[in-house]
């Protein structure tokens, strides 16, 4: 019985010593690059009233929600997503504000995943939205902040895969498929399933125009020479809109210096309803799953009555951590530390040397040595536990190791 109380629930972990060490360097990290770009703190409550994520903003299933009571009967959740959370805030607080107001974030989110996805249900999350600027500047500013971000944790081998919402809309407008069947169009290719798209599509009374796009999707990935190509292929005013949008994003990106961590997908499906133009999401090798994702919501905040064109994006801090690890890239966390450890008789003495090296910004753990270890055994203790520096405070002299 006692042996179960260790153990965790499925998809929560704990986090501990050096990796949680290194998962606050990332996070310390990220937060001084968002702030270098002008971005305010901001911090919403871990649960919030259910409404604000419901189907209507497009969040998180309801299912996939942790929910619970209050005791006046009203539904919270745990929340399942930061973007609507933040969208109620600013909502409520700069109403009347109508210049752009820009908020960056760090907290846990919750989502039930089913448990054979093989998902974690509680992860870390650190981004940034920029409120009221519906302009490409806007798209550019907030892709280039998240490769910023990756970039000073160390990571340099990544793409950010760009596509736009209103590419897929005007592929639906011109298929004419009924709702049943773009939702079943939008999960097989969320899921890349291009076989199950070309058969659905065969089957549907899809103009041949149409079905031939719907067939190369696959190949519209890569650099932005699969603009023209989408161009090339077939248009309407959505679809030509949402390429003009990707073309000027390209334009200033490449004015930041960042066009070689940039790929477009246009057969990029948003995972939030929510979103409305311009989606992101940043993949690396050593993980299948995304490490960062974003776009734009320009009618999120008019259901919480603001009208207010934003867009934003938010880095998986477990997924990084994780990527890092797997491909051997060091995090450069602080491995000054100091243990002093002294005799009865030599605790003055101790304990005044810890609050020097305190003041001197060295983290020191200060401890009377028990009769029943011998220095080796403090000696592995500060390998085990990433001490450099051992001081033994005894008898006349001060022994020191450092590691």
């Amino acid at each position: 019985m006692k042996k179960n109380l260790l153990h965790t629930p499925e998809g929560v972990r704990d986090i501990y010593n050096e990796e949680c060490a290194k998962k606050l360097y990332l996070q310390n990290t990220i937060h001084e690059t968002l702030k270098s770009y002008g971005y305010a703190d901001i911090q919403t409550p871990t649960f919030e009233f259910f409404d604000i994520f419901t189907s209507e903003r497009g969040s998180v299933a309801s299912n996939n929600m942790y929910k619970f009571f209050d005791r006046e009967g009203y539904t919270l959740v745990l929340r399942p997503d930061m973007t609507p959370a933040v969208a109620r805030a600013v909502s409520k607080y700069y109403m009347e504000e109508h210049m752009p107001v820009r908020f960056c974030y760090m907290g846990n989110t919750f989502v039930n995943h089913a448990e054979h996805q093989g998902k974690l249900k509680e992860i870390t999350q650190i981004g940034a939205e920029l409120i009221a600027d519906n302009k490409s500047d806007a798209d550019a500013e907030v892709i280039a902040m998240t490769i910023d971000s990756l970039l000073k944790c160390g990571l340099d081998e990544f793409q950010i895969e760009i596509g736009h919402v209103d590419y897929f809309h005007g592929l639906m407008e011109a298929a004419g498929l009924d709702e049943d069947a773009v939702n079943e169009l939008m999960t097989l290719l969320s899921n890349k399933n291009f076989f199950g798209v070309e058969e659905l599509i065969t089957s549907s009374n899809v103009p041949m125009e149409v079905q031939e796009i719907f067939n190369k999707l696959p190949e519209l990935t890569g650099t932005v020479e699969v603009i023209s190509k989408a161009r090339s292929l077939f248009t309407n005013d959505l679809i030509n809109n949402a390429l003009d949008r990707m073309e000027k994003l390209y334009e200033l990106l490449s004015i930041y210096g960042f066009e070689k961590y940039i790929s477009f997908d246009l057969g990029i499906i948003a995972n939030f309803d929510y979103y409305s133009g311009i989606i992101f999401h940043g993949y690396t090798y050593g993980t299948g799953n995304p490490i960062a994702k974003g776009g734009r919501y320009d009618n999120l905040l008019s259901q919480f009555g603001k009208d207010a064109p934003s867009i934003g994006f938010a880095i998986d801090l477990d997924q990084l951590l994780i990527v890092l690890n797997r491909q051997k890239i060091d995090i450069k966390i602080d491995r000054m530390k100091t243990l002093i450890i002294y005799d009865e008789d030599k605790k003055a003495e101790a304990i005044n040397k810890a609050i020097l090296q305190r003041d001197r910004g060295i983290p020191t753990v200060s401890m009377r040595k028990s009769e029943k270890q011998s220095l080796n055994e403090y000696e592995q203790y500060c390998i085990d536990y990433g001490f450099d520096t051992l001081f033994y405070i005894t008898g006349d002299e001060i022994i020191r190791k450092e590691f």
